[in-house]
C-alpha cells in the first residue's frame, strides 16, 4: 500500500478547508446577535425565530421542497427507464438520436435550457407556475439519473435475469424482483442527485417560475441583492443541516443494502 505522505495530507486539508470553511463561517454567523453579518456581537438564536415568522421565505421553501420531491421522483422513473433501454436494448433505429437527446442537458447551458422551455410553455399556452418548474426540473434532472443508473446496469450480471426467466418469471417480474433490488442503490443515488439539483437550481427556475411560485433560490438571490441578512444565514444553515442528514442517511441505507446484497449472494453461492 502507498504511504499517506505529508503532501497528500496537506492537499487534502487545503481541499476540505476551501470547500467547507465558508459553510462553517455561515453556520457560525447564523447565531450572531448583530444585524451586521460580518460583526460578531454575541451568541443568539433570535434570527431563527425571525425566520419562522417570515411567510415569504416559508412559502418559497414549501414550493421548493414540493417541486424537488415531485420532479426528482418523476426524473428517477424516466431516467431509470431510459438507462435500461440504452443498456439492454442493444442497437435499434434512432438509438443515437435517443441517447443524444437524453444526454444533451448535461452539456447544455442552463440559460439556453431555461429560455427554450420558457418559449415552449408560452407557445402551448401553459401558465408559469409550479407545474412548469416541475417539468423543467424533470427535463434536466432525468439525464443525470440516466447516467448514474446506466453505470450500474453496465456491470450488472445478466445471468441473474436469465435465471429468473428460466424459473418462470415474466420480464416485468424479473425486473421488479431481481434487477430493481440490485440497482436500487444507484436509483436512490440518482434520486438524491436529482433532488439536490432541483433544490439548488436558480437559472432555469427563474425562466419557468410564475409570480405565485417563487422558489427559495430565487427568493434568496433577490434578498441578497439588497444585502445579506442574518435570516438568510439561518435559512442556509437549516438547509445545510437537512442536506447533511439526508446524505448521511442515504449513505447508511445504501451501505446496509449493499452488505445485505453481498450476504444474499454468498448464501446463494453456498446453496
Amino acid at each position: 500500500m502507498r504511504r499517506f505522505s505529508w503532501f497528500n495530507a496537506t492537499s487534502l486539508t487545503f481541499g476540505f478547508v476551501f470547500l467547507y470553511l465558508p459553510m462553517l463561517l455561515l453556520v457560525i454567523y447564523s447565531f450572531n446577535s448583530s444585524k451586521l453579518v460580518t460583526v460578531w456581537a454575541g451568541f443568539s438564536t433570535k434570527w431563527y425565530g425571525e425566520l419562522l415568522q417570515n411567510e415569504a421565505f416559508l412559502d418559497a421553501a414549501w414550493v421548493t421542497l414540493r417541486v424537488a420531491v415531485i420532479s426528482s421522483t418523476i426524473a428517477t422513473v424516466l431516467g431509470t427507464m431510459a438507462a435500461y433501454v440504452l443498456v439492454r436494448s442493444g442497437r435499434f433505429l434512432g438509438r443515437t438520436l435517443f441517447s443524444g437527446m437524453i444526454y444533451a442537458p448535461l452539456v447544455m447551458p442552463d440559460v439556453i435550457t431555461g429560455l427554450s422551455l420558457l418559449l415552449l410553455f408560452i407557445g402551448i399556452g401553459l401558465d408559469r407556475g409550479v407545474l412548469t418548474i416541475v417539468l423543467a426540473h424533470t427535463t434536466f434532472a432525468m439525464c443525470y439519473v440516466s447516467v448514474v443508473v446506466s453505470s450500474r446496469l453496465v456491470s450488472f450480471d445478466k445471468s441473474l435475469e436469465e435465471a429468473a426467466l428460466d424459473l418462470g418469471c415474466t420480464p416485468m417480474q424479473s425486473f421488479r424482483l431481481v434487477t430493481l433490488p440490485i440497482i436500487a442503490p444507484a436509483v436512490i443515488s440518482g434520486w438524491l442527485l436529482a433532488f439536490t439539483l432541483s433544490l439548488d437550481d436558480l437559472v432555469i427556475a427563474s425562466f419557468t417560475a410564475g409570480p405565485s411560485s417563487t422558489t427559495l433560490p430565487i427568493k434568496i438571490f433577490s434578498a441578497v441583492r439588497l444585502g445579506v441578512s442574518p435570516e438568510i444565514n439561518a435559512l442556509s444553515t437549516i438547509m445545510i443541516g437537512i442536506v447533511t442528514i439526508g446524505v448521511i442517511s442515504a449513505s447508511l441505507i445504501t451501505k446496509r443494502s449493499m452488505v445485505r446484497q453481498q450476504l444474499e449472494e454468498q448464501e446463494a453461492i453456498r446453496t
